[in-house]
């Protein structure tokens, strides 16, 4: 088994296999700093196409949070087990272009790609303050091959309103209602600073929708969340209503959510999930299973330490309104992270690791998330 591994590491372009404390769990290095080409990589975003491949988004970073920054890609056609080479989705000079934010169209394959541009001369808190050249600005790419070759990134400038001026997509995928008076639209999770401020301000973030309902042809501002919310994350509920989970600045040490019931265009009251305890960090949230499946699935990924690490996995049974199972995945530093349905036992997450050293792809077999749940229903059974 061994030399198997090794040899699955050889053929899988620069994929590195590295072992897990739970030997259910398999960990694959996808992206590794300064050993793939940059002085940095951060943010992974990863999607499973209609082909079943997955993509696994990240930003190429020759300096820190900004500078020169490439969005870059590994391909996996076989679940997850042999990586392609690392490919450059889109560079622009010593610009900054990340915080990649892939959707896929279930009925017609293709996948849209946002992306966020500024000037790699200037850093958040200029263009925050408003001492940058231009506001950060969005752009939007297609691939129609399955994630092989994208179109050139196009400018959307009417995604945001004349004040803002910080602006970031995802950082995370994004989804397609499959029921109710929406179904078929296509949602991204985004964020933005709503004005320019003398200091940078957590005040001034607030979570946003943007949405599309001809299959990405035109797309469409959404919802614009209360302030202290920032990067969040998207899933649809049961009865066809969607719920953004957030990043919150309230000091609680948890996570924002609030819900739409039309389809993303204006949400409910935001409130404070106290279940749902985060530090100050992006998270990902993924509807694994519908009732009508069996169970009834949603799950949420995110660190659960007072700092960035210990990447845990919860789940609910009851539509996001408690989480009754929480698997830790790693003790250790673990930071930004994006959930993938890989089967119907199996989820992929694609996580950053030890103080942002590697980004790890993880296999979770559903038996061992779940494992918790029965070693719970035993007890109380006794």
């Amino acid at each position: 088994m061994k030399s198997l591994m090794i040899f699955l590491s050889m053929i899988a372009g620069l994929a590195t296999v590295c072992t897990h404390a739970d030997a259910e769990i398999t960990e694959q290095i996808i992206f590794q700093r300064k050993k793939d080409g940059y002085n940095n990589i951060r943010i992974p975003v990863i999607c499973r196409t209609t082909k079943g491949t997955l993509l696994a988004f990240a930003e190429g970073r020759v300096g820190g949070d900004a500078g020169k920054i490439h969005t870059i890609l590994r391909r996996s056609e076989d679940g997850g087990r042999t990586w392609s080479k690392i490919q450059i989705v889109w560079s622009d000079g010593n610009n900054t272009c990340g915080n990649p934010a892939p959707i896929v169209d279930h009925n017609t394959g293709i996948i849209w790609l946002f992306n966020t541009w500024n000037l790699g001369s200037d850093h958040e808190r200029d263009i925050m303050t408003g001492r940058s050249k231009f506001p950060r600005k969005v752009y939007l790419c297609k691939s129609t091959d399955d994630g092989k070759t994208w179109s050139k990134p196009v400018e959307m400038p009417h995604l945001r309103k004349q004040p803002w001026r910080w602006y970031a997509t995802g950082p995370c995928n994004g989804i397609q209602l499959t029921r109710g008076p929406h179904k078929g639209r296509l949602i991204c999770p985004a964020n933005n600073s709503d004005r320019a401020t003398p200091k940078r301000s957590s005040k001034t973030y607030r979570s946003h929708i943007i949405y599309s309902d001809d299959h990405g042809e035109t797309w469409k501002l959404g919802g614009v969340q209360e302030p202290l919310t920032n990067e969040s994350t998207v899933v649809e509920l049961a009865d066809g209503s969607v719920m953004q989970n957030m990043r919150s600045y309230h000091g609680k040490h948890n996570r924002a959510e609030a819900v739409s019931k039309d389809g993303g265009e204006t949400f409910g009251e935001l409130y404070l999930d106290d279940t749902l305890q985060s530090p100050v960090c992006q998270g990902s949230i993924l509807r694994f299973s519908w009732l009508e499946d069996g169970k009834s699935r949603i799950l949420f990924s995110s660190p659960a330490g007072k700092g960035r690490e210990k990447m845990t996995i919860r789940l609910s049974y009851d539509e996001g309104k408690t989480w009754p199972i929480s698997k830790e995945i790693y003790p250790g530093g673990g930071a930004y992270s994006n959930l993938v349905k890989l089967s119907d036992d199996a989820i992929g997450l694609l996580y950053e690791k030890d103080g942002y050293e590697t980004i790890v792809f993880a296999t979770i077999p559903l038996k061992e998330l779940e494992a918790g749940a029965r070693a719970k229903q035993s007890k109380t059974a006794k």
